[in-house]
């Protein structure tokens, strides 16, 4: 039976026509903080710091700092400012797909409608993140009928994309339909699972554990996880999937445990001028973001860390892939090339 949740899913950013106004995402959940953006350069700064997040978020964001910046630069200003937010984050592709169409759109219109033509865009990019949320809720809910114990990994709701989300609009959407509870990784070293998707369940009223990464594979193996739903950050042409760091272990353990593990992301995250994943590019962030959480230094100061953000899990491993224009099940060249040519 259908049941209400309680609220709507959190606004992650907002368009006034002008300036952009993000929540940042490194203060959640203790302060819910607007920022105010006025350009590209501001743009490209809150994406890089994670204070906007989330491979179809970034984009709309980025889409957005291309308008600012198309209302007032000259060409040759526009273009080094699409440059600047093109480099700010290197694994979603969906940063550079929504820079290059704003920035094309603006180059294409005369001089003094360059802003008008770019704010127009990045309206679009919105309006269709917005949809494929939507779409890809119903569908994942469709696929996932009947799997009561979800498990998740990193943040993939409004705070990550348009909508409600990818993966956890899936999850919402199986909490509107019926009993569903949510175990939510907390997704080590920035803790977006313990401090934004707990967040996000918590205000929409769906029932939810918060769980250490480590502690997944087990819980699987026991039998107390029906099924494992994770977002995408770029998705190769063979289907191999690029998320947050950690997802490939949670893909292993559940073809382990023998339950599905199913990717959820809109077209946008599709490069298919990649033939495989060995060619995403990982980011390798600050090795103070892996001694420190919380603010508080866990080892010595000087300790050598890895930090790469983003790992790769192969296409063999996912049982399906969920967009917008459909499902690729099992992902593959074949399957993801009939969906793109749903465009």
């Amino acid at each position: 039976m259908a049941r209400s949740l309680t609220s709507t899913p959190a606004a992650a950013l907002r368009w006034d026509g002008r300036r952009l106004h993000i929540v940042d995402q490194t203060l959640l959940p203790a302060t819910e903080q607007w920022l105010d953006l006025e350009c590209a350069q501001d743009t490209a700064e809150a994406i890089a710091r994670l204070a906007v997040r989330g491979a179809p978020l970034i984009g709309i964001a980025a889409a957005y700092g291309v308008a600012m910046e198309a209302a007032r630069a000259d060409e040759a200003s526009l273009t080094a400012a699409a440059a600047a937010l093109r480099a700010a984050r290197p694994t979603a592709v969906n940063l550079a797909r929504a820079v290059d169409r704003v920035l094309d759109a603006a180059l294409a219109a005369a001089p003094d409608e360059r802003g008008r033509a770019a704010r127009a865009e990045a309206e679009r990019i919105h309006a269709e993140e917005d949809a494929a949320s939507a779409a890809i809720a119903r569908q994942g809910a469709d696929l996932l009928a009947g799997a009561r114990r979800i498990l998740t990994h990193c943040n993939t709701g409004a705070l990550a994309c348009g909508g409600a989300g990818s993966a956890l609009a899936v999850a919402f959407e199986l909490a509107r339909r019926g009993e569903v509870s949510v175990l939510a990784c907390e997704t080590r070293p920035l803790l977006q699972g313990a401090r934004l998707t707990t967040w996000e369940l918590r205000r929409l009223g769906v029932p939810h554990e918060l769980l250490v990464d480590g502690a997944a594979a087990g819980l699987m193996r026991r039998g107390e996880v029906d099924a494992v739903i994770v977002g995408c950050d770029r998705v190769a042409a063979n289907g191999d999937v690029a998320n947050k760091v950690g997802t490939y272990a949670h893909a292993l353990a559940a073809r382990a445990a023998g339950i599905p593990f199913v990717v959820a992301g809109p077209t946008s995250t599709i490069d298919a001028s990649i033939s495989s994943g060995d060619e995403i590019v990982i980011e390798e962030r600050a090795a103070d973001e892996v001694r420190h959480a919380g603010g508080a230094l866990l080892t010595a100061e000087d300790t050598p860390c890895r930090n790469p953000a983003f790992d790769v899990t192969p296409a063999e491993l996912v049982t399906a892939l969920v967009t917008e224009r459909g499902i690729a099940s099992p992902p593959s060249r074949a399957s993801i090339v009939a969906l793109l040519d749903g465009e």
